[in-house]
């Protein structure tokens, strides 16, 4: 993005058609405010903004004192975009464009192409120079470019820049007539501290997510927003980095130091509606033009996919955010509610129907296959995750195979059955234990990302450790064993912050994650030891991330355990000699001389406990060497013997070689087991495909979306 002649920013009859096919996916580098030269050599900058069907649109700001009638721009003969030149402009100075209606009203709007907003509660678009920023992460892009993203370590650490650490805890603002401040339970809380900037962050946070093992960061939307209660899911500025935390050179740094750092950059993406605030996208032309309703739950408006300049505003957005700021991954927010037309609408008479006679809505899928197809063209090294609620089908499949196009979908499934059942009390999870097992019977239906996100810890939720039964031992050693369940399972990872600590208090996004816990307190501080650890192990066991979204990845051992609360499974790597054998204990007895089948005759030693003492367990661990004994157990033909800890649980690998004895000898000369085929299952578990088998939906070279391979029962 550097300054050009003023001449090439007009829009061209190909630009016009292409923005109104919805084609146009770099219509950022001329719609907005653009550094210019005109003709005469004199330096400015480029104003275009699509407007149809209104009188007159001007440009105001800083620059020509807000007169209204200094700088009106010139209307395309089609396609009703508004442009032209403003010398003397400078990069930073306020703006707004001046919008006479077709019923002769004047509304004030902010550039829905704007590179920099005002910060907040000003409301202006702010004129930037995206050039001149030096990069420094070639090494990074090449690698990213290289790496097969499915089979490759993906743990996140979802974060609200605004409160994973402020400055001070002091109150801001005003308090009210009694002398105190407005805090939980008010609508409008009162900020506490001030923010860290994008600078503070490219050091501290990035350090942290470093020193704590997580391979990406995700952060909540990063696009300019009025409201900070919102977190950014009510955007304005859809091409502006809020400027709460800086300007865009500084975010660009940001993300820079996280790609020297070797961590990845995920951003939330919010393409189903937007805050109603006048300034914004909100009836722009003085009508509905970007949306055509209201969310019935959210009262945010919704986007209109049927047009082709609003689908080439949003295409061109999410290239923009990979292309500008090098992100690498883009979680989109909100896709039930894009994808169904009644989403949120109970009242069976307001219900409508699409002209196939079903719910879906099919400018909003097209929209998102559309999305998703351009980036895998240009980007196919991004990462394309969907939030996705519902059973819709296919969500991770190619288009060209009826599927929506994203890489990776959120297990909603698996996040509210596994929490739901660590809030049932311990006499009663034997009941419950279906629960704990069940997305084992369709989790490489998709790409699941496995999230305890910032949804669950916000509005009355509680806080994951209080989630937990028990005194206060019982409710970190359950954290632990959740922590362990989900590293262990088949899929990605995402934890939001906060939860690695074992905060008790909710997520507050008006102040700092309470990081003073782990200094003041023992139990806090071995919590964080115990997730670095635990982020270490998924990191040095290849088991846990190259087959993580294959059916060969994983094996049950017994899923049926529920008197005792105990399950057990394999983890499959590509090479036999790292599969992994996990156990993990729901229940608060720990159990001697437990007998496990095993899925190989060998010696086994065990990598991890979250019950050892440095994690503030009881010790309850296995030391030296687990011989395998000639005792056919789980449907195998040989088993151990090991110490299960209370509430947690422990991974096995082998150590060593072990002779079989004679009689498993002869048997197994007798009769020789085909390649690669495994024990049998445990009754009533689900069944996968055999280690090793692989979906021809991995066989492509490239990361892209791409159809799941399914094991056969």
């Amino acid at each position: 993005m550097t300054t050009i002649s003023d001449s090439t920013l007009y829009l061209s009859n190909d630009d016009l058609y292409l923005l109104g096919a919805g084609e146009w996916y770099r219509s950022y580098e001329k719609l907005g405010s653009h550094p210019a030269t005109d003709a005469s050599g004199q330096d400015g900058y480029h104003f275009a903004v699509w407007a149809p069907d209104v009188r007159s649109v001007a440009v105001i700001g800083e620059f020509n004192n807000w007169d209204e009638n200094a700088n009106r721009l010139s209307c395309t003969a089609t396609g009703g975009v508004w442009q032209g030149f403003v010398p003397g402009v400078v990069a930073g100075q306020l703006y707004k464009y001046v919008i006479e209606t077709a019923a002769g009203e004047r509304s004030y709007k902010a550039d829905p192409y704007a590179f920099f907003s005002e910060l907040p509660p000003g409301t202006a678009s702010r004129t930037a120079d995206l050039a001149g920023y030096k990069w420094a992460d070639a090494a990074w892009m090449r690698a990213r470019a290289k790496r097969n993203m499915f089979k490759s370590p993906f743990n996140i650490f979802e974060v609200h820049l605004g409160s994973w650490k402020r400055h001070g805890n002091e109150p801001q603002g005003e308090p009210r007539e009694d002398g105190t401040w407005p805090g939980p339970g008010d609508p409008f809380p009162a900020q506490r501290g001030t923010f860290y900037t994008y600078d503070d962050l490219s050091v501290e946070l990035v350090d942290y997510v470093r020193e704590m093992g997580y391979s990406h960061i995700e952060v909540l939307p990063l696009s300019e927003h009025p409201f900070d209660g919102s977190w950014g899911y009510q955007p304005t500025g859809y091409f502006s980095p809020t400027s709460r935390y800086g300007n865009p050179q500084q975010l660009m740094h940001f993300i820079d130091a996280c790609h020297e750092a070797g961590i990845g950059v995920i951003m939330d993406w919010v393409p189903g509606g937007f805050c109603a605030d006048a300034h914004g996208l909100a009836t722009f032309n003085g009508q509905m033009l970007y949306e055509h309703e209201i969310h019935p739950n959210w009262g945010t408006h919704k986007f209109d996919f049927s047009r082709g300049e609003v689908r080439s505003f949003l295409v061109s957005n999410a290239l923009y955010w990979v292309e500008a700021y090098h992100i690498d991954g883009i979680r989109m927010d909100g896709v039930s509610s894009m994808l169904y037309m009644n989403f949120g609408i109970d009242d069976p008479g307001q219900k409508r129907f699409n002209k196939n006679g079903t719910e879906e809505d099919l400018d909003a899928s097209a929209f998102i296959r559309q999305t998703n197809l351009e980036m895998g063209r240009l980007h196919p090294d991004v990462m394309m995750i969907a939030e996705e609620s519902t059973a819709w089908p296919l969500v991770t499949y190619p288009p060209k195979d009826g599927g929506l196009g994203f890489h990776y979908k959120w297990d909603m499934g698996w996040m509210n059955d596994t929490l739901h059942y660590m809030q049932t009390d311990f006499p009663w999870r034997p009941g419950n234990h279906r629960m704990l097992t069940f997305s084992t019977m369709y989790q490489f239906n998709e790409n699941f990302v496995l999230p305890l996100s910032h949804d669950e810890v916000v509005n009355g939720k509680c806080s994951l450790i209080t989630r937990m039964p028990g005194d206060t031992w019982r409710q970190f050693a359950g954290l632990r064993a959740l922590a362990l369940y989900q590293m262990t399972h088949a899929g990605g990872k995402l934890n939001f912050m906060g939860n690695e600590i074992g905060q008790f208090i909710e997520w507050r996004y008006y102040e700092g994650i309470e990081y003073f816990l782990t200094e003041q307190f023992e139990t806090h501080r071995r919590q964080q030891a115990f997730i670095a650890a635990l982020n270490a192990v998924y990191n040095e066991q290849p088991a846990l991330w190259q087959r993580a979204f294959e059916g060969s990845g994983f094996e049950w051992i017994d899923a049926d355990n529920a008197d005792q609360s105990i399950i057990s499974f394999v983890r499959h790597g590509d090479k036999p000699k790292d599969d992994l054998v996990i156990l993990i204990n729901m229940d608060v007895n720990a159990r001697e001389d437990f007998r496990m089948g095993v899925p190989e005759w060998c010696t086994y030693g065990e990598v991890f406990n979250s019950d050892e003492g440095r994690f503030g367990g009881s010790g309850v661990v296995n030391e030296g060497r687990l011989k395998c004994e000639d005792v056919p157990w789980n449907g195998r033909e040989q088993s151990i013997v090991v110490r299960v800890p209370p509430l947690g649980g422990a991974i096995f690998k082998r150590v060593a070689a072990q002779r079989k004895p004679a009689s498993k000898t002869a048997v197994a000369a007798a009769k020789p087991a085909a390649p690669g085929k495994k024990p049998a299952l445990a009754a009533g578990a689900a069944a996968t495909a055999a280690p090793g088998a692989k979906p021809a939906a991995r066989r492509q070279a490239k990361p892209r979306p791409h159809k799941k391979g399914r094991g056969k029962k």
